[in-house]
């Protein structure tokens, strides 16, 4: 990627501490540059001190005595040392005093006629989880056993993963949207013989049929010998006589005691799955203490958390996915901040239903996606604006570049110029965050996820590793091992170093085309994949797309590559308008906004197609699915995975209005 454009948006905003949050917040955690600058230096030149100190703080068995062995790609993190996950998540809090602390805030999807809420101590949970524990201890679970989990945003979800952690029997969690045929071939890879799930999930006041799924899927898995299923929808199921038992039957029958399995750091803690265009899902393997320690001190330092500070800290993401795990879960629940679980949709019952949580239960931290919140634009200012949003003390962006205009949105509008916004990038491989700002600490740059984490020795490199002037896009790639780091691709080792270690040789490649500016920040150009080649230039999809949502009819924009008879590779553009602009949908709005980007970028990033449309296709998850996009773009027949698409009709529409 060493011919990259030099093309960037006109970023010239920056955004020093906030005074309010500086005042609100308790102590900084890390309080200034000066400190940020000591501590990532100590990082760089003395990790094994630095992760050694902060490791300490856990719980452990047995102390480890070697913090790091690093023969590239394979690392060892506090080896020889034991401790269990759960142990530090929940029973450490109970025995320090803090039993009757709230652990977790549950919301339901369904609201009527008052929305349906649970608060559960560190206590409650221990009992619960330890019952659950011993239940799948009774249905034969023992130590280095897969469990799959396929379940809604109830607790009996985070109940499970912990009862896993707590044992030693490594969780498989699958994201309930997916469908039969995913939930086959991530139980088949991981060979588990145990799924827990709920009758259904409400989703937008419909039933999503879980148990149907996993029923299907059961039929293609004569290993599963044991379904859990929590009931949670009355929705009518089949129970399989031998096979299927019911949670409230099985798990409240069990004894609330039930000790922590002594775990060796580098045991497996859990295999999560992702997806891509070809293939068949990668099992990511997270083990046990480096993880423990890199997301619990990741969330710690990102989002500032304070216990005993009364914050309250609501992630929106479906802990199907790796934000889930560690910024719901994992790097919670240590910090002893309570963590907000909600069962739903944004946009049910109404499209102020965050709004209305976060005045409901004080939220001081809110974290959710770019995608959630180019939504929120297009729904409407009057639904935050009508609810009391001034407990919010800090904002977090998560799962994709966001936009310069999301950004100021969320700034002004969620954050009421006064929260910082902690823009984070991190990977389902990285365990947690790799580059963010720190709050009260970083000046930020709408756009810019800024400066890399502590240990996170990030560089923008060309193929042959070497590093790339300032504003010169390349590869994103860390250079040092850090404790969150992916132990590998489940039974693949060949595809785990085909992956991430091949591209440059020693160095981990993230699969993320950026450039750093010339202040030392970072931005995320993109997915290689997404990295379009136009002319011999190589353009960021992320640019485009920001340099369109800057034009005010535009709420929404995905960008692709197209073919192109004279430039090799067109530039495809996909706008949905604001609710204003949707009468203006015409060839003259065409030219304005090709015109727009070429202001704002440059003539090689004019975008040959311009296609609006009411809707994208996205996940359930709310992440844009280019591929498709692309596959449209160049006129093909789509043959690829779409389990993971929420609205099928959107590809419908999108290829009744092909041009």
């Amino acid at each position: 990627m060493s011919d990259a454009i030099s093309s960037m948006l006109h970023e010239s905003r920056v955004f020093e501490p906030s005074a309010h949050f500086l005042s609100n917040i308790g102590p900084l955690n890390v309080p200034d540059m000066g400190a940020y600058e000591r501590m990532y230096r100590q990082s760089m030149d003395d990790p094994i001190t630095f992760w050694g100190t902060i490791a300490r703080a856990f719980r452990w068995y047995r102390p480890f005595t070697e913090v790091l062995d690093w023969n590239c790609p394979d690392a060892r993190w506090f080896a020889d040392g034991t401790t269990n996950v759960c142990a530090n998540c929940v029973d450490r809090q109970v025995d320090d005093g803090f039993g009757d602390d709230t652990a977790i805030i549950w919301e339901g999807e369904p609201c009527a006629p008052e929305p349906e809420i649970r608060r559960i101590t560190y206590r409650d949970l221990q009992r619960e989880v330890s019952r659950t524990a011993n239940a799948l201890k009774s249905m034969g679970v023992r130590r280095g056993d897969v469990v799959t989990i396929y379940m809604g945003m109830v607790p009996e979800l985070t109940i499970t993963m912990l009862a896993c952690a707590r044992i030693g029997a490594p969780h498989s969690v699958i994201f309930g949207g997916f469908a039969a045929s995913a939930i086959v071939d991530r139980v088949s890879d991981a060979k588990s013989k145990v799924i827990v799930t709920c009758d259904g999930s409400w989703r937008r006041g419909q039933v999503v049929p879980l148990k149907q799924s996993v029923d299907e899927a059961c039929e293609r898995l004569p290993d599963v010998a044991h379904v859990l299923v929590v009931r949670r929808t009355n929705a009518p199921i089949t129970m399989r006589e031998g096979r299927d038992q019911w949670w409230h039957e099985v798990v409240t029958r069990q004894a609330d005691d039930c000790p922590c399995e002594e775990m060796g750091a580098e045991d497996l803690l859990f295999l999560l799955y992702t997806s891509g265009s070809t293939g068949k899902p990668k099992g990511i393997r997270h083990t046990t203490g480096g993880y423990m320690v890199f997301t619990a001190f990741t969330a710690k330092t990102t989002f500032n958390l304070v216990p005993g500070r009364n914050h309250v800290y609501f992630c929106t993401a479906d802990i199907g996915w790796i934000t889930g795990h560690s910024y719901i879960v994992y790097g919670m629940l240590p910090n002893r901040v309570p963590t907000v679980m909600y069962e739903g949709a944004p946009n049910f019952p109404a499209e102020d239903r965050f709004w209305s949580m976060i005045a409901r239960h004080r939220v001081t931290h809110f974290y959710t996606a770019p995608t959630a919140i180019r939504a929120f634009m297009k729904w409407g200012d009057e639904h935050p604006a009508r609810h009391d949003l001034t407990s919010l003390l800090l904002l977090g962006t998560v799962g994709e570049p966001i936009n310069p205009e999301a950004w100021m949105w969320y700034h002004d509008k969620i954050g009421l110029k006064r929260c910082p916004i902690v823009d984070t990038m991190w990977q389902t491989e990285t365990g947690g965050h790799i580059i963010t700002p720190l709050p009260g600490c970083t000046p930020t740059v709408p756009g810019s996820c800024t400066l890399p984490f502590f240990g996170i020795d990030a560089a923008i490199v060309n193929e042959r590793g070497e590093p790339l002037a300032p504003n010169q896009g390349g590869l994103l790639v860390i250079r040092k091992p850090w404790p969150g780091m992916l132990r590998g691709i489940h039974g693949d080792r060949a595809r785990y170093i085909e992956t991430y270690w091949s591209k440059v040789p020693g160095m981990y490649v993230a699969g993320d085309g950026a450039r750093r500016d010339e202040r030392g920040y970072f931005w995320i150009m993109g997915r290689i994949d997404d990295v379009i080649n136009v002319s011999g230039h190589r353009l960021g999809t992320m640019e485009v797309e920001s340099a369109l949502v800057s034009h005010p009819a535009v709420v929404e924009a995905a960008v692709v590559g197209m073919p192109h008879e004279i430039k090799g590779t067109g530039i495809a553009a996909f706008v949905t308008l604001a609710p204003s602009s949707t009468g203006s949908a015409d060839a003259s709005l065409r030219k304005q906004l090709a015109e727009h980007v070429t202001r704002e970028i440059g003539a090689i990033a004019r975008p040959d197609m311009i296609r609006f449309t009411a809707q994208l296709p996205k996940t359930r998850s709310g992440k844009i699915m280019r591929r498709l996009l692309r596959d449209i773009a160049a006129g093909k027949d789509l043959t690829q995975d779409t389990t993971t698409l929420e609205d099928f009709t959107v590809l419908a529409k999108l290829r009744e209005s092909d041009e």
